[in-house]
């Protein structure tokens, strides 16, 4: 925010957003992928309060009645990287993500959309690759060997919860492709006949 140098009052101003998600247009490929994201977006978000309570049963149990749960140990240890895997989607498809705004809020609209398609395209795609090379091969040993947890007492059939991985990289990819069909709406559509900021 800035703040006026007007010595009546003191008047505070929002300061510029730059190009966020509500800036770019919409078309009907864009608005089905990120009715995916959404309702798995709505649907992971019950993880945490069930990661909640786990963790609440798990410290009474230990501190209270000095019973101590492996299994549930490793199911919160679980259901927070699912959590957290799922919610990169979400948080990329709503803006939700750290940008470095340093120089970003000083270049125009086009010029941010230019250095973010660039980034989805040479950085966020080849990155989601190149995990999705190694986690997929990942999850099927898991799943022919069907591991189970080395602890006594801890989960079995873990390829379930290593499968939350690709799944996890298979939906930023998604949100990241309905970014870039934004993008191109935004550099290349009707609207960018007009002209921008």
């Amino acid at each position: 925010m800035t703040v006026s140098t007007d010595t009546d009052r003191l008047e505070l101003e929002p300061a510029p957003q730059g190009l966020s998600g509500e800036y770019l247009p919409h078309t009907s490929l864009s608005r089905a992928l990120d009715s995916v994201i959404q309702g798995f977006g709505r649907l992971s978000a019950w993880l945490w309060p069930i990661l909640m309570m786990i963790i609440i049963v798990n410290v009474v149990s230990r501190y209270v009645f000095a019973q101590g749960f492996i299994e549930l140990e490793e199911l919160q240890w679980h259901i927070y990287s699912a959590g957290f895997l799922f919610a990169l989607s979400y948080a990329l498809l709503w803006d939700s993500h750290v940008r470095v705004d340093l120089i970003r809020e000083r270049i125009s609209y086009r010029a941010q959309a230019w250095i973010e398609l660039f980034g989805l395209l040479f950085i966020l795609a080849p990155f989601i690759g190149l995990l999705l090379y190694f986690a997929v091969p990942y999850v099927i040993d898991s799943w022919t060997m069907n591991e189970a947890s080395s602890a006594p007492g801890g989960l079995s059939q873990r390829w379930i919860v290593k499968s939350t991985l690709p799944i996890g990289l298979g939906l930023l990819l998604i949100a990241a492709f309905s970014r870039l069909v934004r993008l191109l709406a935004f550099l290349f559509g009707a609207e960018a006949q007009h002209g921008h900021q």
